[in-house]
Formats: C-alpha cells, structure tokens, sequence
C-alpha cells in the first residue's frame, strides 16, 4: 500500500532545532534523503530482518523527528509511528480491499478499503483510490508520474475523521509515492490547502544525505503552526498517517 502525505498544521508554534546527521537503528541502512515543502525533510532507510521489499521513512520538521511509517513492496502501509506522544497503528491483518502498487501500474487505477488499529486500542478504516493521470513530472533531475488520489478515514461507527484529496507522485522503480499539492479535511468540514511535494532527492555520498533539518516553506509555518503527518496506508498525497 502506498503512504498517504497529508500535511496539516498544528497551532503549536515550531522551536528551530539544531541541523544534524541521523543515524538510522541498528541493522538498517539509509538510502536517500528527500527535503520537500511544508519544512519536512525524511529519511528513506531499509532493515535486514524486514520482509523483502519493505521500506521505511523518517519525518522530520525543525523540532526534530516526529513520525516514522513502515511500507511494503505493494505500498501498503505496514505500520506507524507518531512521537510525542508515541501512537503506534498497524494495518489489520483483513482487508476488504488491499492497497495494490502492482495494480496501479498494470491498470492505471487501484482502489483500496481496509483497517487500521492503534496501540490504544482505537481504530478506523480508510477508503480511496489512487490513479494515473498519465503525465509525468521531474523534480530535480528525477522523472516521476503524477497520480491523482482521494480519500476518507472513518472511525467505527461511521463518522468521517479526515477526507483529503489531490496529486501525489510515484517512482515506479523505487515503488514509492511523493506527496503533491491537495486539500485536506480534518473532520471539521474546513479543507485545508497542503503541497508537501519534494524539492530535492539526496544521495549517498552527496551534500545533505542524512539531514534532519527541513529547508523549504519553514519560516512560513514557524510562524503559524509545526507541520504534521499523518499516514494511512494508500498512496503519498498528503501528512502522515493516511494512504505515503
């Protein structure tokens, strides 16, 4: 399944953190660093032990580390983590509707429906699809294709928690989803504008690999609120808990 971008903002102004090099856990090796809009800069890394395919990424903003997500060789989220407090969500074992990478590529569409579950013991269910659109995009040297993507997280009994909808991006041979620019709706009925597209891919070996300090859109949010993330198990579009 892919991993949904949605990025909101908080009212909590951001406290600029100093910039650092990051060491990814033990038995995991860090193969890119991605800076995007929205004053986020991830971490891409892989762990011996994980299932074939799997991959994991680390967000940070200017106060530092604060979600980590899990995907696998299908994009679908696997499981989560936000900090401060730490929530862990994992993606329930029966799904109606998996998240498809494969699927994407071979029909130009995938639709997905299925659970999630967090350590607390709340849980929701997510819906969406993720299509094609058939252009393609390049950000700093690398070619992407575009998707359009939507969805809705519900709670048990029904009730909308979060809707978003937009673009994001894909890189086939990575198997991963960008976020793009969208609008997003926290529950409250109010869509909100968000663009968390990457600015800059880096490279082992190349200036800014490993950074933990955001450069781009920071001095705009550090004035109004600290960036979130919310990812459910779909595709990139928006923060950090929803279907990138």
């Amino acid at each position: 399944m892919r991993s949904i971008l949605i990025i909101a903002c908080l009212t909590a102004p951001a406290a600029p953190a100093l910039a650092g090099n990051w060491t990814a856990p033990e038995g995991c090796e860090v193969f890119m660093t991605v800076q995007a809009k929205a004053c986020r800069v991830s971490n891409h890394y892989r762990c011996l032990g994980d299932a074939e395919g799997d991959q994991w990424r680390a967000d940070f903003d200017q106060e530092g580390v604060f979600f980590y997500s899990r995907i696998d060789f299908e994009g679908q989220w696997v499981e989560s983590y936000t900090l401060n407090p730490t929530v862990r969500q994992v993606l329930d074992s029966q799904r109606a509707d998996s998240a498809s990478f494969s699927e994407l590529l071979e029909t130009g569409i995938d639709t997905w429906d299925f659970g999630m579950t967090r350590n607390d013991g709340s849980a929701s269910q997510a819906r969406g699809y993720d299509r094609l659109t058939g252009r393609t995009v390049v950000i700093d040297g690398i070619t992407l294709s575009e998707t359009e993507v939507e969805f809705i997280e519900s709670d048990v009994m029904g009730n909308t928690l979060r809707r978003a909808q937009g673009n994001e991006y894909l890189h086939p041979e990575w198997r991963l989803f960008f976020a793009g620019p969208g609008e997003t709706d926290l529950g409250d009925g109010r869509w909100i504008p968000i663009d968390g597209s990457p600015v800059e891919f880096i490279f082992p070996g190349e200036d800014g690999f490993l950074d933990t300090q955001p450069k781009y859109d920071c001095d705009v949010l550090s004035a109004n609120a600290r960036p979130i993330q919310t990812i459910l198990p779909a595709p990139q579009i928006l923060p950090a808990s929803l279907k990138e």
